[in-house]
């Protein structure tokens, strides 16, 4: 706006005519920009930061994009769930920084995922916990199993001994003093049905459970399978304390971002007695708080 080169080779009428139009021009410009100014500002301070967290198809993912989600928006905050089938990658991708956090494990799994891997990944909050059941495959009498018969299980650790430490407490077999949440098949003391195992991945477990007498299926998996615990022909005791503290699912991020208000509110928008509401109107008791 060089208004005062201009003016000055002209006659005087016209460049006071012309300095009135500029300062007109440049006051306008003035309140043109700091107007722009403003809408910027206002849009960069209304520009959502994201949160990526990696999550199981059901319930996490479920939660994190029906209930959690609409509420983080509020805060500013938008949440992207990226959606893993397997127990393996998730934890991996929280380590790497592909995503942020994951919400798809319970204590003890990340425990022993940490010592396997040596990573360092952090529990944050724990949100809900998922009777595990056993299912009905061509048998459904679990009280008068055939001797002989098929058990399918899950084959990763921690899942495996829960599994076994459910028929045991079921009395179908019998472990090895000291053996727990990482028995295998091979700590089985006494198997008076001389049953058999099938070691599983534990997503595969709903789909082959016809093809063995019983599976017993992490609650995850069979929620997402469109099992519930009333299908179920025995399962965990919800009331026990170890399933409520060692088995809780739990949000995981890294020590860098344990602190992180992103994560922080999250976790602070699944505990509440909204939450708890939620949980029961949507799983029923396929999914129960953990707080």
């Amino acid at each position: 706006m060089n208004f005062d080169n201009a003016f000055l080779s002209r006659r005087a009428f016209i460049a006071g005519a012309t300095g009135v139009a500029a300062a007109a021009s440049l006051a306008a410009c003035g309140s043109n920009d700091a107007a722009s100014g403003s809408a910027a500002g206002s849009a960069d301070a209304a520009e959502p930061v994201i949160l990526t967290v990696g999550a199981s198809p059901s319930p996490h993912a479920v939660i994190l994009e029906d209930y959690a989600a609409p509420l983080l928006e509020e805060q500013g905050i938008e949440l992207e769930v990226k959606e893993y089938t397997d127990y393996i990658q998730p934890n991996k991708d929280t380590s790497n920084g592909t995503i942020d956090a994951n919400y798809f494990q319970h204590i003890q799994y990340l425990t022993d995922y940490n010592e396997e891997n040596g990573t360092d990944l952090v529990n944050v909050g724990a949100i809900h916990f998922e009777p595990m059941a056993v299912f009905a495959g061509r048998s459904n009498d679990i009280e008068n199993v055939a001797d002989g018969a098929t058990i399918a299980v899950p084959n990763d650790p921690t899942n495996e001994g829960r599994a076994l430490l459910l028929l045991q407490d079921l009395g179908l077999i019998t472990l090895e003093e000291g053996a727990g949440v990482t028995a295998t098949p091979n700590d089985i003391a006494d198997n008076p049905h001389n049953l058999e195992f099938s070691e599983q991945e534990a997503a595969a477990l709903p789909r082959t459970k016809d093809d063995v007498d019983f599976a017993v299926i992490n609650g995850n998996y069979a929620i997402d399978a469109g099992l519930s615990l009333e299908d179920a022909v025995a399962m965990e005791d919800a009331e026990s304390t170890a399933i409520r503290e060692d088995y809780a699912n739990v949000i995981v991020t890294t020590p860098d971002l344990e602190n992180d208000e992103r994560i922080t509110a999250l976790v602070n928008v699944l505990q509440t007695e909204d939450f708890k509401a939620y949980l029961e109107e949507t799983f029923g008791g396929s999914a129960q708080p953990a707080f």
